[in-house]
């Protein structure tokens, strides 16, 4: 007996090892992917950034491994809007710096090119987004600079994860701070010091403040626009990003510990996610890119790749570098491409798919993105793509399948045709046993 039930038990292990070593596998492998650094390529010269010293300055810095394209962007894009800062992107070296999804940002300035564009003084503002690397020694170059500029009297605002980056370095022992409601928990663990706040879209505590999950940035830039050069100001500012939700009390999600089911399915068993192009253009909207790489890669659905027409950088609405990956005619085996913003009349190489204009309609960018994967892929992963955003979907139309149908067969074929192996191999233990007399 005892025989029998152990290789019932080894044969039970045999049918789910399968499919759970395939799930953990591709799950670190979307993981990974959204900050895959980008291949070699030249850092094209810094272009000319205006700087008038009769206004305020700030500057969005980027981690050397890296930032979520979303908290970068959005503040970057409001705080240009207003037209009343200089704004700059700023990182330990100037040099390619991966952004979630693969849309690699040349900042403006390292710390020493900042330091003699604004004559040793600190920066008025710094926007700190989510690093891949909170905690490691990889941030130390950034948490140094931190300090220094906070201690010389700059005004802080993190984004979603990056009040973990200003946790690390001290900044906020002592205050309440909040941070993306999935990873609230564990930065409480990790940093007790500070007096972590759930269910705020941000906190304001004096000359520091910190936001909630990813889009909630958009909030605590408006509030410091607001501060800082009044309501009217945040309100046109809001409006030039169509953000309609300036001035109404937004919810933001409660704690929990796990991801909804459609995403740990879309993390373990897409086990070929689409490729996706990106299509880069001069005079795209900050906002606009960010709302495609983080709509996509938030998913787990999907692998994004930054194309350029002819391979070579482009210049934001406002003025930001960013390199592609490849040329669109060299791009490889693309199952769609995406054109975010105004950009029309794309030719695609021969034999590659159609162009698809995302924001082909009017609103906030983020609502037509997640509107279009709902009809790509499915209901529950737009909705979860959403939640983890942060994007209240009042203005979100969902349309499409409910769920994904096919990574979840994925696994169930995976059990079933390991049940019918063990089943046979069972059966031809029995036939080849001898018989007894």
């Amino acid at each position: 007996m005892l025989k029998r039930l152990a290789f019932l038990l080894a044969a039970v292990a045999a049918v789910l090892v399968v499919p759970a070593v395939g799930a953990t596998v591709s799950a670190l492998g979307a993981i990974d992917a959204l900050y895959a650094p980008g291949p070699p390529r030249p850092v094209p010269a810094a272009a000319p950034v205006p700087h008038d010293p009769a206004k305020p300055t700030a500057v969005v810095v980027v981690g050397d491994r890296g930032a979520v394209v979303s908290d970068a962007l959005a503040p970057y894009e409001i705080l240009a809007a207003t037209g009343r800062f200089n704004v700059y992107t700023v990182a330990p070296h100037r040099e390619p710096k991966p952004l979630t999804g693969g849309l690699d940002l040349v900042p403006d300035f390292d710390f020493g090119g900042l330091a003699a564009r604004l004559g040793g003084s600190a920066p008025d503002l710094v926007v700190v987004p989510a690093f891949p690397d909170v905690g490691e020694p990889t941030t130390e170059p950034v948490t140094a600079w931190l300090r220094a500029q906070a201690a010389h009297g700059a005004k802080l605002l993190s984004v979603c994860n990056g009040g973990a980056v200003l946790a690390s370095a001290g900044l906020l022992d002592g205050r309440p701070a909040t941070a993306h409601w999935l990873k609230v928990d564990a930065w409480a663990a990790a940093y007790p010091a500070v007096r972590w706040v759930r269910g705020e879209r941000f906190v304001d505590d004096g000359n520091v403040v910190t936001t909630a999950g990813i889009l909630s940035g958009i909030d605590g830039t408006l509030h410091w626009v607001e501060r800082l050069a009044g309501p009217s100001v945040a309100a046109d500012a809001a409006a030039a990003i169509g953000w309609r939700r300036y001035g109404t009390a937004v919810p933001v999600h409660p704690p929990a510990g796990m991801p909804d089911a459609a995403a740990i399915v879309n993390a373990g068993f897409r086990w070929n996610p689409g490729k996706i192009g990106v299509l880069l253009a001069n005079g795209v909207g900050e906002v606009e890119l960010a709302s495609v790489f983080d709509t996509e890669g938030q998913s787990l659905s999907s692998r994004t790749l930054a194309v350029s027409a002819d391979g070579g950088p482009i210049r934001s609405r406002h003025g930001l570098t960013f390199l592609p990956r490849a040329a669109l005619t060299a791009a490889p085996d693309l199952d769609r491409l995406l054109v975010p913003g105004a950009t029309r009349g794309v030719t695609p190489p021969p034999g590659g798919p159609a162009p698809e204009y995302v924001h082909d309609r009017p609103g906030f960018p983020y609502d037509t993105a997640v509107s279009g994967l709902s009809r790509r892929t499915d209901v529950a992963t737009a909705r979860w793509t959403a939640k983890v955003l942060e994007l209240p979907t009042d203005g979100v139309v969902f349309e499409g399948d409910a769920w994904p149908w096919l990574p979840t067969a994925l696994p169930i074929v995976l059990v079933l045709l390991g049940t019918a192996a063990v089943v046979v191999v069972v059966r031809v233990r029995r036939h080849r046993r001898p018989e007894t007399i």
